[in-house]
């Protein structure tokens, strides 16, 4: 497997082929397909539903109180519809909370596009996603800006102070990322050893041929 990526490029990605692997062009199981999650309107969707008509990017956060989750996915904000729609690509946040929590983490992170909550962690179980922590190094990675002290005062008076007091999910549970679809095929998967291990979101975008996004406040060079 490739080292991951600790820096991110802003410019035009250039498709590449989906990296192979023991599960890569496997069938994801019916039994999972089928498995329901919750739309911020306590409604039941199929999990195979999400991607059932084009490619996905589908990822699978630990719990929406984890400030490193919540700075990924304040990152996965920036990526602009029109990028993903231009490759036809679908993104889809899953959390493990209930379904009352997610417009206020929309809220909290500006994120805009799909997002589910498999509260029971079903899909999670069933996909082999990690729960406990592996100590092993991860990189810098590019989407968290909090270190562990102020992150961490930060997640524990969002918790003391929402309405519901809460974890939001299983503060053991890691997530991953995967691409799915159309229909039940994997395209690739990770699953996150620890709450640092996420893929960095412009080498998966590079995978679907989105466009990668600048995730810094500095500006893009444009070559003209």
């Amino acid at each position: 497997m490739a080292a991951p990526v600790t820096r991110q490029v802003s410019g035009r990605a250039d498709p590449a082929p989906v990296p192979t692997g023991p599960e890569s062009g496997q069938p994801l199981a019916a039994a999972v397909a089928e498995l329901p999650v919750l739309d911020a309107s306590g409604k039941r969707v199929a999990f195979g539903a999400l991607f059932r008509e084009r490619r996905a990017v589908v990822v699978f956060v630990r719990h929406f109180l984890c400030y490193i989750c919540k700075e990924y996915v304040e990152d996965l904000a920036k990526i602009p519809k029109s990028f993903l729609e231009e490759a036809n690509v679908t993104l889809i946040v899953i959390g493990q909370s209930s379904y009352h929590h997610i417009e206020p983490f929309c809220t909290l992170t500006g994120y805009a596009h799909e997002i589910y909550v498999d509260p029971e962690r079903e899909i999670y179980k069933r996909l082999g996603m990690k729960r406990g922590e592996e100590i092993a190094s991860s990189g810098q990675s590019p989407h968290v800006k909090s270190n562990l002290l102020s992150g961490s005062i930060r997640s524990l008076w969002r918790a003391v102070t929402g309405p519901l007091f809460d974890f939001q999910g299983d503060p053991a549970q890691q997530g991953g990322t995967l691409i799915l679809g159309p229909g039940n095929n994997i395209h690739f998967i990770h699953r996150d050893r620890n709450r640092l291990d996420h893929k960095p979101i412009n080498s998966v975008l590079q995978l679907v041929g989105v466009q990668h996004v600048n995730f810094t406040n500095r500006p893009s060079v444009i070559h003209v």
